[in-house]
């Protein structure tokens, strides 16, 4: 048993596990090697060796307690067959979308397209013995988000936009749901042993509709995974105090807060699900005193409380290898 499926499943409070969203990305200096030879993004995530290397980069210079399998959320509109580019300065641009095609993707022609993720997860599986190996997934709304924005709504969104034609936004939270689930079986089958979903964008939705598009269609995932007897980690960011009925409605194993929840306030609030997260990503390009009180601020809240150490959102690219390894030792020297 990993020490991150006893603290979700055991709620084993005594040993706090250490991950990083982002913890293979471009704060490495081996990633940028392999990433300024692999120009297109997600033709590399696609690549089951070099997904493997990059993957396990991490774990051979840090003492940490989980990996994530190195892919991306819009795996899943690429493998229902909107194409996806990731451009320099941009982030993600997705073709037009066209709901005919989406809806005509069948499971056959998805797995097809998404088949060297579940090689590259097999390939880690392999090779890591104690750490878990972590898959994950988009919720429903944040992928609806890109395949109808077609790029990252953290400039250009309207919420009223998207959701003006109600039919066709029914029609494809079906399908990704059906779609996600299918993902996840097949990672675990090949060897996953832990799910995260990325709710990334949750935080755009006004409160009216936060049942309809975060609250129901994370449920539905949760339980399906929790079907599969493998813990599952939420990540609604940005929902704020809606954290708490998230928990409530959603139930999963393990709740990731990002850094604008209130850690005492979320302890209190979270019916006793295991808690991960919180710690701003930024902190991280600040001066060794500053992380060293703001570790032992949330170590010191969740005494008692089942704890994975993680941040409130990725590694920033700027952030030094040398200060996740002074990260590292500072939790676990505290006794």
């Amino acid at each position: 048993m990993s020490k991150l499926f006893d603290c979700i499943i055991n709620k084993n409070s005594s040993f706090i596990p250490i991950w990083f969203m982002r913890q293979a990305g471009r704060y490495l200096p081996e990633f940028r090697e392999i990433r300024q030879k692999n120009q297109n993004f997600i033709k590399l995530c696609l690549e089951p060796e070099l997904v493997k290397d990059i993957t396990l980069q991490p774990l051979k210079r840090f003492d940490l307690d989980a990996t994530i399998i190195f892919s991306d959320i819009l795996i899943i509109p690429y493998g229902l067959g909107q194409k996806v580019e990731f451009k320099k300065g941009i982030g993600p641009v997705l073709e037009s979308f066209n709901l005919d095609k989406i809806m005509e993707s069948t499971p056959e022609s998805f797995l097809k397209k998404t088949l060297p993720v579940y090689k590259a997860i097999n390939k880690v599986a392999q090779t890591t013995k104690k750490e878990s190996l972590i898959g994950f997934v988009g919720a429903p709304w944040t992928l609806l988000i890109y395949m109808l924005n077609k790029q990252s709504p953290k400039k250009d969104f309207n919420f009223n936009t998207i959701n003006k034609d109600k039919s066709l936004i029914k029609k494809l939270l079906k399908k990704l749901e059906e779609t996600i689930c299918l993902h996840i079986d097949k990672q675990v089958e090949a060897g996953a042993n832990v799910i995260q979903i990325f709710d990334s964008w949750a935080g755009l939705l006004p409160e009216s509709d936060l049942s309809n598009y975060c609250f129901d269609p994370n449920l539905k995932i949760v339980e399906h995974v929790k079907s599969l007897k493998i813990p599952v980690i939420c990540f609604p960011k940005g929902i704020g105090k809606k954290y708490e009925n998230f928990c409530s409605t959603v139930k999963p194993n393990c709740i990731s807060i990002d850094q604008d929840i209130d850690p005492s306030w979320i302890k209190e609030k979270s019916g006793g699900i295991t808690i991960q997260g919180g710690m701003d990503p930024k902190i991280l390009l600040s001066g060794r005193e500053k992380i060293k009180s703001t570790i032992e601020k949330y170590l010191k809240i969740f005494s008692g409380h089942p704890y994975i150490f993680n941040l409130g959102h990725g590694v920033l690219p700027e952030t030094k290898p040398e200060t996740i390894e002074y990260v590292i030792r500072t939790i676990r020297n505290k006794k």
